[in-house]
């Protein structure tokens, strides 16, 4: 394990001691620790990050840096997951899309509860009870973070989701597609049995941002590219379970946003602040 001392006093371990059964394979991470982290025994809120590797061009420790320096966001640890095989292990984990894109991502869940986490629990001194755990991700592993957020409110309390891939679908357009029945992630949350309301207190909270140039399909030509278009349906599923826009959801569109790390970062400040000082 390697570490690296940033000038604000982050410290930055890459981590690859992990081996993962479930997707046969070493997990690559970097593991961002708080100012200050060895000189006391505070256990501290933890974020998982999916595309991991992305974590300079995302430019994270500035970012923390900067939010840190001006008491904006509590200390918190950062572990950032490196992908492997992006296309496979992110996705959703009850069914693979129609080109079976996302086959692994039930093994990915697997790890992400059954290794990963005991893996940080033990390693580091982290708080465990959902509002303290929050996981993100970016395009498709947004998508990732969200349906393991959706299906594991027992273990995490909020979901932060970069310009997710929510159009991730079980029949392709030109095969009499259906936005009703073929969105994957839509009709998962549709057909569940989780509301709002059976949650006593601390019920699951979810963050979406999107750019207005994220893409410019529009699918069915209404005007609304298909990127935000597919963010707001899931939304509006969201809604209908209870979860209440500007309470439990926040939505930021970001005019000009791109779907590129830049935008991502421009933002991040916004979605630590919402998940962290909440």
């Amino acid at each position: 394990m390697e570490h690296f001392i940033t000038p604000s006093e982050l410290v930055v371990q890459h981590d690859t001691t992990l081996h993962s059964q479930h997707l046969h394979r070493g997990i690559v991470m970097d593991v961002v620790l708080p100012p200050h982290y060895e000189a006391t025994n505070t256990a501290y809120p933890v974020l998982y990050m999916n595309d991991g590797q992305d974590l300079e061009r995302l430019q994270m420790v500035r970012v923390l840096s900067e939010l840190y320096h001006q008491q904006q966001v509590p200390p918190f640890i950062l572990v950032a997951i490196h992908c492997g095989e992006r296309i496979q292990e992110y996705g959703t984990a009850a069914q693979a899309d129609y080109k079976h894109r996302g086959a692994k991502a039930g093994a990915y869940t697997s790890f992400i509860l059954e290794e990963l986490l005991p893996y940080i629990k033990n390693h580091y001194r982290v708080l465990t009870d959902p509002p303290h755990t929050v996981f993100c991700g970016f395009s498709l592993s947004g998508l990732s973070a969200f349906d393991i957020v959706w299906h594991h409110p027992q273990v995490f309390g909020k979901a932060g989701v970069f310009s997710g891939s929510f159009w991730w679908r079980q029949r392709a357009y030109e095969n009499h597609y259906d936005d009703h029945q073929d969105r994957i992630m839509h009709r998962l949350v549709r057909e569940s049995s989780v509301r709002r309301e059976q949650f006593k207190k601390n019920a699951p909270t979810f963050w979406f941002q999107t750019g207005t140039d994220d893409e410019k399909d529009d699918r069915n030509h209404n005007g609304v590219i298909d990127s935000i278009e597919d963010t707001l349906d899931l939304v509006a599923e969201l809604e209908r379970k209870g979860f209440r826009w500007g309470k439990e959801v926040r939505y930021v569109e970001v005019k000009g946003g791109h779907h590129d790390q830049a935008t991502w970062s421009r933002i991040m400040p916004d979605f630590l602040q919402w998940a962290f000082s909440n």
